[in-house]
């Protein structure tokens, strides 16, 4: 019961981002979704697309994928600018092709950091979106003053009215011309003309090259003096950047698991889950040269590096394996930063804090002090 592209665009003219999500084994856009991102026309800046599921594909079917997303957006969305693309598995099941995983990891970062800094570039975006409004303001005073002027002043209005509707596309071209204005920022023909269809031509007015000279003047010099005065303010100001859920990595955020899977498994039992598999992770322990027991952070890094996982992915499991901040690993420290590892290899999320049951056993203890 009511135009749903039309709410569309309505939320798109107050949002700060678009994601569109496509899946890397189904990428048809059908008549309705090609509709609904028309209706994001003239916010494309604010537009960024998710490959998603693109697990489910290898390497070189990935490739394909990409440039026949492309393709099929270059239909929909007309704009000079390339789309930044995230191509990624954002959903609760392990990978099923891992030879992407770094790539996965990556571009996951990559989408976090740009949602998070949405509040830092709130106030550049409020003034891009009056320079928007400036620019379509003035073109909209070239097509009523255009189309006022060549109203006749006696007979034939309404036969020159319809006419004029009709010739818009072309008053379009003549005006982008005269005054050398983008495309761009012209209204879209076909909403412009249903609109026009209502009205008075008879009752707009003429030009008042002075407003027109205040509205340049305003987007040559105003501008640049408010950007400097915001970068000052942002400068001054601490960071802000959209924290909880998944950007903290939390079990709760959207790639949450069920109990009993990565690192939720063994949280009712009362051996540590790290235990079965410990004997393994102490054969390669002792081949690491340990001394007092311990081994430094440049040998754990060896091993830990052979993983292929990220940097910042190693870098959290450190700190969730050294439980008491040495910046040294003894065997029960180790075998738990194997055990994340793991974990994070069979497509799981790590949690933003070491769960209790996951705490090594000699130092439990002084966990249970520090409470």
């Amino acid at each position: 019961g009511y135009d749903f592209c039309q709410v569309l665009q309505w939320f798109a003219e107050r949002v700060d981002r678009i994601i569109l999500l496509f899946d890397a084994h189904k990428l048809d856009i059908s008549d309705e979704f090609s509709e609904a991102i028309k209706s994001f026309r003239g916010q494309d800046d604010k537009i960024r697309v998710v490959l998603n599921k693109a697990d489910q594909v290898d390497t070189q079917q990935l490739m394909r994928v990409y440039g026949a997303l492309m393709w099929s957006l270059g239909k929909v969305i007309d704009t000079p600018e390339v789309l930044r693309v995230y191509i990624g598995s954002f959903w609760a099941h392990p990978l099923r092709n891992t030879e992407n995983r770094r790539l996965f990891e990556a571009e996951a970062q990559d989408l976090f950091k740009d949602i998070q800094s949405l509040p830092q570039k709130a106030a550049v975006r409020k003034l891009n979106d009056l320079i928007k409004r400036a620019r379509l303001a003035k073109v909209h005073a070239y097509i009523i003053s255009y189309l006022k002027k060549e109203m006749p002043s006696v007979f034939g209005k309404e036969n020159k009215k319809k006419e004029l509707i009709t010739k818009l596309p072309e008053i379009y071209l003549q005006l982008q011309r005269e005054y050398h204005i983008s495309a761009g920022d012209f209204p879209e023909v076909k909403k412009m003309q249903e609109l026009l269809e209502t009205c008075d031509f008879t009752k707009f007015h003429s030009l008042k090259p002075k407003l027109i000279e205040a509205v340049d003047n305003m987007l040559a010099n105003k501008i640049a003096s408010l950007m400097s005065l915001i970068t000052q303010e942002e400068s001054n100001m601490p960071t802000e950047i959209v924290q909880g859920g998944a950007f903290d990595g939390t079990m709760a955020g959207p790639f949450g698991h069920g109990y009993g899977e990565g690192a939720k498994e063994g949280a009712d039992e009362d051996e540590w889950v790290v235990a079965k598999d410990k004997p393994a992770y102490d054969e390669i322990f002792y081949t690491l040269s340990p001394i007092n027991g311990k081994i430094s952070g440049i040998s754990a890094k060896k091993e830990m590096v052979t993983s292929k996982l990220p940097n910042s992915v190693l870098g959290k499991i450190w700190k969730l394996s050294d439980c008491d901040g040495d910046g040294m690993l003894d065997d029960e420290e180790f075998a738990l930063a194997k055990h994340l590892i793991r974990i994070k290899l069979d497509g799981y999320e790590l949690p933003s804090t070491l769960p209790s049951h996951l705490v090594p056993p000699s130092h439990r203890k002084p966990f249970q002090t520090a409470e």
